[in-house]
C-alpha cells in the first residue's frame, strides 16, 4: 500500500498531540453563551435565481463582533410538513458555490444552506480587529492577542448560528438537520455537530484544522497549512513560544471538539493526502464516540474522492 503518513493500523488507533488546553471546555461554553445571546437579525432576500419548485434566498445574519455574514438557503417551494435540511460549508479560500451545485438537496426535499466563511472568497463580512499577523492562513489570525480573538473562533460559532437559524425555521425539522463538506467544509461539518449535538448526521471529506503539531512534526506545514511556518519564522524563530503556541492552537483544534459530537459520522479519506494527513484526520475520527464510518481512498490524496459524492448522497438520504 502508498504511504505518506504512519501505517494504517497505527492510525487506526492515533489520538493526536496537539494540546487540548485544560479550559477547553469551559472556553467553548462561554463562547456558545456569546453566541446564543446576540441578535442575529436573520433576512432571507428572494434571490432572482430560475429554479422550478424550489424557492432561493440569499440569508444574512449578524454574528459574533457586529459581522455580517451570507449564506445561500433554497428550500421546496411546497414542503411537506417540516421537512430536512442539509449545511454545506466550503473549503478553504472558497465560498458557498453555486445555485445550481445546491438545488440537488432542495429537489431531493430538503433545505439546503451553504454557507461564506468571513474573510474568504465570499459574501460574508470580515471585520478583522485581531492582534498580530493577517497574512497567510486563516488559523494563524489572532494567535498574539486573547485567546478569545482567534479569528477561526468566530468562523466556528458562524456554523453555530446558521445551524441554529435553520433549525429554527417553521419548515425544518430540527431532528433530522446533517452538515457536509470537504477540507476546510469538513473541518466546520465537524466542529458544528460538535457545538450543535442535536445534529443528526455529519458527513466530512478529508478534514482540514486538525491536529497541528502534528502537520509541523511532518514537515507539511505549507500550502494550507503554511502559516505554522510563516508564524514560528517571524514571530518565535527559535521556538521559544512553541509549547504556548500549540497550545493556543488547541482551542481551534478540530480533534480536540469531536468527543462532544453525537451525530452519526461518515468520512472520506484518502491515504496520500499530503495536504490535510491522514494521521491527523484520525486523531479527529478516533475521538468521536457515535456511530460512524471512515471510508479509506488508499491511492487518493486531497482531491475528488472517486464515487464518494454518492455514498455521502445516500448516507444523508435518509435524515
Amino acid at each position: 500500500m502508498p504511504m505518506i503518513d504512519m501505517p494504517l493500523e497505527k492510525m487506526r488507533t492515533y489520538m493526536g498531540i496537539t494540546p487540548r488546553p485544560a479550559d477547553f471546555d469551559e472556553y467553548w461554553d462561554y463562547a456558545l453563551a456569546e453566541a446564543d445571546s446576540l441578535d442575529y437579525n436573520a433576512e432571507f432576500v428572494k434571490a432572482p435565481f430560475p429554479a422550478k419548485g424550489v424557492e432561493c434566498f440569499d440569508l444574512y445574519f449578524t454574528g459574533t463582533k457586529g459581522a455580517r455574514i451570507h449564506a445561500k438557503f433554497i428550500k421546496p417551494e411546497k414542503p411537506n410538513g417540516r421537512i430536512p435540511a442539509v449545511l454545506r460549508f466550503h473549503g478553504l479560500s472558497g465560498c458557498s458555490g453555486n445555485w445550481t451545485d445546491l438545488l440537488a438537496q432542495a429537489y431531493m426535499g430538503r433545505c439546503i444552506a451553504a454557507l461564506d466563511c468571513r474573510g474568504q472568497g465570499g459574501n460574508s463580512q470580515d471585520v478583522g480587529g485581531v492582534a498580530g499577523t493577517t497574512y497567510t492562513t486563516m488559523f494563524t489570525r489572532g494567535l498574539d492577542g486573547d485567546k478569545h480573538d482567534l479569528h477561526m473562533r468566530d468562523v466556528f460559532l458562524d456554523t453555530y448560528i446558521l445551524a441554529k437559524i435553520v433549525m429554527g425555521l417553521d419548515c425544518v425539522d430540527e431532528n433530522r438537520v446533517g452538515v457536509c463538506g470537504g477540507s476546510q467544509g469538513g473541518a466546520l461539518s465537524l466542529v458544528c455537530a460538535s457545538l450543535m449535538p442535536q445534529i443528526k448526521k455529519c458527513s466530512p471529506q478529508y478534514p482540514y484544522l486538525c491536529d497541528y503539531k502534528r502537520v509541523w512534526e511532518m514537515d507539511l506545514d505549507n500550502g494550507a497549512y503554511e502559516g505554522l511556518k510563516y508564524y514560528f519564522r517571524h514571530f518565535d524563530p527559535r521556538h521559544e513560544r512553541e509549547d504556548e503556541i500549540f497550545e493556543r492552537l488547541g482551542y481551534i483544534d478540530v480533534q480536540n471538539f469531536t468527543k462532544r459530537i453525537k451525530a452519526e459520522v461518515l468520512m472520506g479519506t484518502g491515504l496520500m493526502d499530503a495536504t490535510c494527513p491522514p494521521s491527523t484526520q484520525f486523531a479527529a475520527y478516533n475521538k468521536i464516540t457515535s456511530k460512524k464510518q471512515m471510508v479509506i481512498y488508499p491511492d487518493f490524496g486531497h482531491e475528488g474522492l472517486k464515487g464518494h459524492a454518492d455514498i455521502e448522497t445516500k448516507f444523508l438520504s435518509d435524515l
